[in-house]
């Protein structure tokens, strides 16, 4: 079993910032690709950035610049730093994590999500 438990939302006014945690535990061999995906009512769920294990990073156009995605491999966790956050931010995140539970076999995890309120 894996478990992916995402942390960090909250709500906050334009301007400020918040830091997610996706924290990942269980029967793993190894972690893989960690991304953040969102998505607001109404809309599709969307990525916002993923990090790959060598730290290469990828980020939807409208965060770039504010958000930094980030990992600790020994706490087996992704950060996202969000800054200069927008009311458009405002969404459930979800973090995905690519796991390999054998050296053999990688599956994909989702968390439950956590929402981000972003208002004056």
């Amino acid at each position: 079993q894996v478990h992916i438990v995402e942390s960090g939302g909250g709500s906050v006014q334009p301007g400020e910032s918040l830091r997610l945690s996706c924290a990942a535990s269980g029967s793993i061999f190894d972690v893989d690709t960690l991304s953040w995906h969102r998505q607001a009512p109404g809309n599709q769920r969307e990525l916002v950035a993923s990090i790959t294990t060598g730290g290469y990073t990828v980020y939807t156009d409208s965060v770039k610049g504010r958000f930094a995605i980030s990992r600790d491999d020994g706490k087996k966790t992704a950060y996202l730093q969000m800054n200069s956050l927008k009311p458009e931010d405002t969404a459930v995140y979800y973090c995905k994590a690519e796991i390999w539970t054998t050296p053999s076999r990688k599956n994909l995890y989702w968390g439950q999500g956590t929402l981000v309120t972003v208002s004056s």
